[in-house]
């Protein structure tokens, strides 16, 4: 069975080209457009391999998403990629320390971004 990845970003757009290379590569895709929506997808995925968030979006921003599931045993481990236009030290430190694994600055090349994927 492919990998599922969760894509939570609250563009559209970016959600659309992200899952549209990550399916490319033979993932399974499931996306949410913001971090309750996200929370939402994940408790009712039978498996999350790995989540791509984007940090800047309504109802709950990817920081907040991403220390809620580093709280739940359940999710302590699923590998998180920051996807984000915040491309300061801050806010990657920030990402980082609520654990994220990778932190990327948008636009990223989408071969970085699968390789990434395939690492993690």
């Amino acid at each position: 069975m492919p990998k599922h990845i969760l894509i939570v970003d609250d563009s559209k757009t970016v959600r659309n080209l992200v899952a549209f290379i990550m399916k490319k590569e033979g993932f399974r895709v499931t996306t949410a457009e913001d971090g309750l929506d996200g929370l939402e997808k994940l408790y009712a995925a039978d498996q999350v391999d790995l989540i791509v968030s984007d940090v800047n979006m309504p109802r709950m921003d990817g920081f907040t998403f991403i220390k809620t599931l580093r709280e739940q045993e359940a999710y302590r481990d699923i590998p998180i990629i920051v996807l984000s236009t915040e491309g300061q030290d801050k806010d990657i430190q920030t990402g980082l320390t609520l654990g994220a694994n990778l932190y990327m600055v948008k636009p990223a090349q989408p071969e970085k971004m699968v390789r990434n994927v395939k690492m993690l």
